[in-house]
């Protein structure tokens, strides 16, 4: 196994863009913003459809897409939004392997050097379709071997490098082993968590939250885990256990709480015609860790999460969908514009956006993903 493509050029340069961590920074910080690991899918994502596929007819899209998926969404939504984002997963070396590890690597500006090429082993496929405001998924793969090293529960190989956070997805009743590790190295752990398939919805199989700083999940996961019929109460007993309980509340929007100081926070969701919800929850997380690592207000974090995910479903695709600076900047000038001389609702809301975004900022088109696989850019 290659710990990186030989064979393709490095990280191409990505154009300066806001960093919201910049008044945080210090010397001696981890160069390392936010460390996630997991598995990449390619993504072929139809949009268009006007219902779902019906047995022994062909349905034709008016939109088609290929991008990385699965754990990609996360780090390109991360990466998207200024942080220095580091992603460990394997890749398949097939053009599909290729073509992800191309997108993420050159056109996200996503550090793939704790990634590694396993030769053999095909890439896991996604098709995602689109319809009514919601997607049904089928997908392939099967496991990627374990990396050459084993992961000892200590500071070694297998151990995330020191990073100011770290995102996992937890799944019920398997512990991560890395977890503790790097919350010992002073990684602040951001978790959401997978469906319950076996039903059993038991706390303790989250055992891994006692390494977590926040854990997001969404409103129906949340009461199951707590045996509570109103998601508010959920987060309030989720913050017994994790220092910040947020719970995803669909399109009423979201609600915190901070365990350590009992403030809680919620806001409402912007109100958007949805595209593709595919990576929603995905950017919806890398608005809040993005938030908290600059150290904003509890509401304001909210508040960005939700506004990151509301611009995401309104494209198709997962990580092609993921919100930068550029698509913020324009959101908030539309706001002031259409509220100008009035205190609207969401520019009272969003008022936190003028200190984010310098007046004169104009950021460069990133070099992003390709929307379909086997194009290429013009030399």
């Amino acid at each position: 196994m290659s710990s990186r493509r030989d064979d393709l050029p490095g990280p191409a340069a990505v154009p300066a863009a806001l960093d919201p961590l910049a008044g945080v920074r210090a010397p001696g910080d981890p160069r390392t913003d936010v460390y996630l690991t997991g598995t990449v899918f390619l993504d072929i994502i139809f949009t268009g459809l006007d219902s779902a596929p019906v047995r022994g007819t062909e349905s034709w899209a008016r939109g088609m897409g290929s991008s990385p998926g699965g754990v990609a969404n996360m780090a390109t939504a991360l990466a998207r939004l200024g942080l220095r984002t580091s992603l460990a997963a394997a890749f398949g070396d097939d053009h599909y392997g290729e073509y992800c590890w191309e997108a993420l690597e050159q056109g996200e500006g996503i550090d793939l050097a704790l990634s590694r090429t396993v030769p053999g082993w095909h890439s896991p496929v996604t098709v995602s379709m689109a319809y009514e405001g919601e997607r049904t998924m089928v997908s392939h793969g099967h496991e990627a071997p374990p990396p050459d090293f084993a992961f000892d529960g200590k500071h070694a190989p297998g151990c995330p490098p020191p990073s100011r956070a770290c995102v996992a997805s937890l799944v019920p009743g398997r512990r991560e082993g890395w977890l503790g590790c790097a919350a010992g190295r002073g990684s602040r752990i951001f978790a959401d968590v997978g469906w319950d398939d076996t039903g059993r919805w038991d706390p303790a199989d989250l055992a891994d939250l006692e390494h977590c700083e926040a854990f997001l999940p969404n409103a129906e996961e949340a009461m199951r885990y707590t045996r509570t019929d109103c998601p508010r109460d959920a987060a309030h007993k989720l913050a017994d256990r994790v220092p910040l309980a947020v719970v995803t509340l669909g399109a009423e929007g979201a609600y915190a709480v901070d365990g350590r100081s009992g403030e809680s926070a919620e806001v409402p969701a912007i109100a958007v015609e949805a595209l593709d919800p595919t990576g929603a929850g995905d950017v919806f997380v890398a608005g809040f860790v993005t938030g908290t690592l600059a150290d904003w207000p509890l509401a304001d974090r909210l508040s960005f999460a939700g506004l990151s995910a509301a611009l995401s479903v309104q494209e198709f695709g997962g990580s092609l969908s993921a919100p930068g600076w550029a698509e913020i900047a324009g959101w908030w000038q539309q706001v002031r514009a259409c509220e100008a001389g009035a205190p609207g609702a969401l520019r009272r809301q969003y008022a936190f956006l003028d200190e984010v975004l310098p007046a004169a900022y104009r950021p460069a088109p990133l070099a992003r993903a390709l929307p379909t696989l086997g194009f290429r850019r013009p030399a």
